[in-house]
């Protein structure tokens, strides 16, 4: 027999096991209310502090519970970890017989089918596209699972990979000449008879979302979900529930219809002359966007000249390549493939020419050579409710950030879980001694011209005191290149700016680097774990609102006002408080880190909403004394000096 008290405890198997785990009353407290949402078949929304252990926390009572369980992350990287380490380290702790297995996107998976048509393929391959696709064929005679994670020699991003593996558009379902060997398919079975199964939220929410595709329901049915990394999943949920067509799905569409035609519709030269035809229109309607890459309105495409004749043209061309694969489609399973992509994308782009969708954000976004055009739903809580409960499994909600001011209204109502149980678990680590927070006197207004160059002049004695071991969090890209080039030219860190290297490169170049001070957006405010001194400063910038300017945000704003709610109070202010949350979470990772909040934004203490800010974080001391921040720093290395010197 099992109880969590035992396991958890301080006597207990966890501690026996696990060399250095030490007991918290958090995690276990979480534990037991996971434990009695699954035996009483509740809901559960649990905020679990930085340090609590909330995957101990529920890994455990789920094993226990010896129910199907669904386990949904927010990255792949998080979904490896839980399987690769967690999962096996808590099942031998529990010695119990439990089976687990990861569950990605098709993307992911080697296909069999599209290898060979690579293979037969004479064009769009250079040389190192043709090695890349030798080094996969050796591969495919070797590998189980068909995971191309597993082909360390092919970049991520090659072109090859496009070309091996399919996606909902392109699968040939249960059509496929080579059903019986699909990698894809072979892992959903697998994922049907396992007891746990670690999947992430864009496979979750595709499996809501996509019709079937001949292979049925895409995850199992469970008796538990559990979704770590839950203030992810509104987005993620709202995106696929949105209707898109991107240039590259057409042009993709294009090209493995030039493909069939060479093979088995040689008597149909139409055919080739309409996607040379359709290739041509997509550039021209590229020319006619802005030419910049940016997210904008569908009004502002209705006010360009001609773009509303280029959409129509472009409906009536692949409308066009429609009626002619119609008339092929028999000739192979790959013709009936395109045919059926074909009448989806025409559907599609039909919804687009209605400018004004009840109940839809329609709006573009642009890329250096290509464009997609999207429709996002302004309200997914219905939706998603009826999803979610439309079983009787439990749905247990876990992060770091689901609370704005001890409150969860926010994230519960844009999911439609009011009815939810819910729970906070404060951080193990002791922010009182091992942090500072400094807010700096003198800053202008943050729409104020001078306001990056003054935040930098302000932080410089910073950087200094800490010995650079600094992250550097801005709210938007213009204002980090302005910070580097002014760090560039008046200090000597060694400075690592977002863009300049992929992300995992940036992070163990900091790690190893002395006085060094990352630059970094979106992308490094969450999911990012730097242990340790290496990092002992974070700062940020601006409190991060959403841009007013963003299509989605700006719409959903304005449908508030329109139904007379307060789109600041209600959507702005919390949103922003929740990525503040995520950001301050980067600076203590470990019961032995210490550091120092830099929060440079004079709205904290010049607005009245600036206390949800603060009273929304975990509470250290408050400071506006640069002396404040050197002694910190001079306490801190002291502390560090004797530790090495006893050690």
């Amino acid at each position: 027999m099992h109880d969590l008290d035992s396991i958890f405890g301080s006597n207990g198997e966890l501690v026996k096991h696990i060399n250095g785990f030490q007991p918290r009353e958090g995690q276990l407290a979480m534990a037991h209310a996971i434990e009695r949402a699954i035996g009483q078949q509740t809901h559960l929304v649990a905020e679990a502090g930085t340090g609590t252990g909330k995957t101990f926390a529920y890994l455990i009572p789920a094993i226990l519970s010896g129910k199907k369980t669904i386990i949904s992350t927010g990255t792949r990287n998080l979904q490896d970890q839980i399987f690769e380490k967690d999962f096996p380290l808590i099942r031998d702790v529990l010695k119990l017989p439990t089976q687990g297995a990861v569950l990605k996107g098709r993307s992911n998976y080697l296909c069999l089918y599209r290898l060979n048509q690579a293979q037969m393929q004479t064009s769009g391959f250079n040389a190192e596209a043709d090695a890349e696709l030798a080094e996969i064929e050796r591969w495919s005679n070797q590998t189980i699972d068909g995971d191309i994670a597993e082909v360390t020699s092919v970049a991520e991003d090659s072109f090859v990979w496009q070309q091996v593996t399919s996606t909902a558009d392109n699968c040939l379902g249960q059509e496929c000449p080579m059903i019986t060997e699909c990698h894809p398919l072979l892992a959903r079975k697998k994922a049907q008879e396992v007891d746990v199964l670690i999947v992430n939220h864009h496979l979750l929410c595709a499996d809501w979302s996509l019709k079937d595709d001949g292979f049925g329901q895409l995850l199992p049915d469970a008796e538990l979900i559990i979704i770590d990394e839950a203030h992810q999943l509104i987005d993620t949920a709202s995106r696929f529930l949105g209707i898109s067509v991107s240039a590259r799905q057409i042009l993709t569409l294009l090209s493995d219809v030039s493909s069939e035609q060479l093979k088995l519709a040689s008597d149909m030269p139409a055919l080739n002359d309409l996607t040379h035809v359709i290739n041509e229109d997509i550039r021209e309607m590229r020319k006619l966007l802005p030419e910049q890459s940016m997210k904008g309105s569908w009004v502002e495409l209705g006010e360009l000249k001609d773009f509303t004749h280029a959409l129509n043209c472009l409906i009536d061309r692949v409308n066009q390549l429609f009626k002619v694969l119609t008339d092929v489609a028999v000739r192979s399973k790959g013709l009936e493939a395109c045919w059926k992509r074909c009448e989806d994308l025409l559907l599609r782009l039909k919804l687009f020419s209605n400018s004004d969708p009840q109940d839809w954000i329609q709006w573009f976004e642009t890329y250096q050579r290509t464009f997609t055009f999207n429709r996002t739903p302004l309200d997914i809580s219905k939706a998603f409710a009826s999803f979610a409960f439309a079983s009787e499994a439990s749905w247990v909600f876990t992060s770091a950030t689901l609370s704005v001011n001890n409150k969860f209204d926010f994230f519960t109502k844009r999911l439609g879980l009011q009815e939810a149980e819910t729970g906070m678990w404060e951080s193990p680590f002791d922010f009182v001694h091992q942090s500072l927070m400094y807010v700096p006197t003198g800053m202008p207004e943050p729409r104020d011209y001078s306001y990056t160059a003054t935040m930098i002049e302000k932080i410089k004695p910073v950087l200094e005191a800490s010995k650079g071991r600094a992250f550097i969090l801005f709210t938007s890209h213009k204002a980090l290149q302005e910070a580097s080039n002014i760090l560039l030219a008046e200090t000597d860190f060694k400075l690592l700016v977002q863009g300049d290297l992929p992300k995992q490169q940036m992070l163990d170049s900091f790690r190893r680097s002395e006085r060094a001070v990352l630059l970094g957006t979106a992308s490094f405010w969450e999911g990012v774990d730097v242990r340790g001194e290496a990092l002992s400063c974070v700062i940020i910038d601006k409190l991060p609102f959403a841009s007013p300017g963003d299509p989605v945000t700006k719409a959903r704003l304005e449908h508030m006002t329109a139904n007379g709610q307060s789109p600041f109070s209600e959507f702005q202010l919390p949103s922003a408080a929740l990525t503040l949350k995520q950001g301050v979470g980067r600076l203590i990772r470990d019961i032995e880190d210490k550091g120092v909040l830099v929060l440079c934004d004079p709205r904290l203490s010049s607005k009245g909403y600036g206390k949800v800010f603060v009273q929304s974080l975990p509470a250290m001391p408050i400071t506006q004394e640069l002396a404040d921040v050197k002694r910190f720093f001079q306490r801190i290395e002291h502390q560090r000096t004797k530790v090495k010197q006893t050690a």
